[in-house]
């Protein structure tokens, strides 16, 4: 759950490709280590986190920042505290929802 939140707060201020490219070695020295079915966990911890941490900001991937200058060259400004006003709104529901789901799937019914 730390990865899975941690991802998603990491990747709202850094891009969500750097991180992933930078955090994947970690992660699979610490599947690799546990060796056990359960490690997958952490993958999809960081894959879901990752992505979902990416709506938070307008930096937080680059659909984002792509999205911001259609919308600027069609004649709509949006902020980029008007972006992450909703965008972290629906970050907090998506990993909110995530986490019982990684819960449920690798610990309670494996």
């Amino acid at each position: 759950m730390v990865l899975l939140w941690g991802s998603a707060v990491l990747s709202a201020i850094v891009d969500n490709i750097p991180y992933v490219a930078t955090i994947s070695p970690i992660v699979a020295e610490m599947v690799n280590a546990d060796g056990t079915s359960q490690a997958r966990v952490l993958w999809w911890a960081l894959a879901i986190g990752a992505d979902l941490g990416g709506n938070a900001t307008a930096i937080g991937a680059s659909a984002n920042v792509v999205v911001l200058g259609l919308a600027e060259r069609a004649g709509t400004k949006i902020t980029f505290w008007e972006f992450t006003k909703y965008g972290l709104v629906v970050t907090l529901v998506t990993i909110a929802l995530a986490t019982p789901y990684l819960w449920l799937r690798y610990f309670a019914f494996p």
